[in-house]
């Protein structure tokens, strides 16, 4: 029987789920940024893990065990958030000329500000290479494999990697360089 007041954290036996996932949190929502390319939404991936296990019974895990297992949670929970964000994102403006009729909450300024804004991005993707562009594009935008992109382009999914991360950089580099 627990005494009142005490939480489901153990504190003389090996951690639980929770605690590893209270100690690893900053690691967690860093992993899941990576995939969805925003803190807050990274922040939403881990507060969804954090209900996920909840009900778990990860005590069954070994003690090693449980961060590789949280880690795996998060990163599924963002890769489905990365999927569902494409596919709103997708249906959203399916043409040219549907950006004008959209979002209906947003204000002329701010959709006038995010038609620069994805100008400039689409500016700076012109600069790049057409490799390291494609391979950013089928990645980011078309939600491929880097290993699948690395085969179609017949380099190593490490370079392919590198190339992503170099766009990346340059993006926001060039809308740095606007702002300023």
């Amino acid at each position: 029987m627990q005494e009142s007041g005490t939480t489901d954290l153990q504190p003389n036996g090996p951690p639980s789920l929770l605690q590893v996932l209270i100690s690893h949190r900053a690691g967690l929502v860093k992993a899941a940024a990576r995939i969805t390319g925003c803190y807050s939404r990274a922040e939403d991936v881990v507060q969804d893990a954090y209900l996920r296990i909840c009900g778990l019974p990860g005590e069954t895990l070994p003690i090693n065990a449980r961060l590789n297992y949280l880690f795996r949670i998060v990163r599924n929970l963002a890769i489905d958030h990365y999927r569902k964000q494409t596919m709103e994102l997708k249906y959203f403006v399916s043409d040219d000329n549907d950006l004008y009729a959209a979002p209906l909450l947003s204000n002329p300024e701010s959709i006038n500000a995010d038609l620069q804004t994805l100008g400039s991005v689409n500016d700076a993707l012109l600069q790049l290479p057409e490799r390291k562009r494609y391979a950013f594009m089928m990645y980011r935008v078309h939600g491929r494999q880097q290993k699948d992109i690395a085969t179609e382009l017949g380099v190593s999914p490490t370079l392919v990697n590198f190339m992503i991360r170099d766009a990346l950089a340059h993006c926001r580099h060039s809308l740095g360089a606007q702002v300023h």
